[in-house]
């Protein structure tokens, strides 16, 4: 079986402000900018990759709570980068579609990267329980 990264919480500080916030916050910033140019762009980084960040982000956890604390942090500053993003550009019109208020947006986010951090801590400790039994 290919190794696990290090839990979360065994890096140094550095590597978790960084994975735990400086991520976020750029791809957030960088989805915010697609959404005001390209709206195909936009659904393809808030949607599957965002998905697969938020899952993998979750793995970096060994306990549920954590991963579920993780992800709706992680979601919460993705979907606030990205209407920053999208402020920054200042369109007059946004190419793909907004929550009406927009602030929903952060909200969802914030839900769904919490299902998906405790979904990924999930994943990884059944994983470390097969290696054990097998190891």
């Amino acid at each position: 079986m290919k190794e696990l990264p290090p839990p979360f919480f065994e890096r140094p500080f550095w590597l978790q402000l960084v994975g735990g916030i400086v991520v976020p916050a750029v791809f957030g910033m960088l989805t915010g900018f697609t959404l005001s140019v390209n709206e195909i762009l936009y659904y393809a980084l808030a949607g599957p990759i965002a998905i697969l960040g938020g899952f993998l982000g979750g793995v970096e956890h060994r306990e549920t709570d954590e991963g579920v604390l993780r992800g709706a942090v992680g979601g919460l500053i993705f979907g606030s980068f990205i209407l920053l993003g999208n402020e920054i550009l200042n369109p007059d019109e946004t190419k793909a579609h907004l929550p009406d208020p927009q602030s929903g947006l952060v909200f969802v986010t914030a839900l769904g990267g919490a299902i998906l951090g405790g979904l990924g801590a999930r994943f990884r400790r059944r994983l470390e329980r097969r290696a054990a039994l097998s190891g």
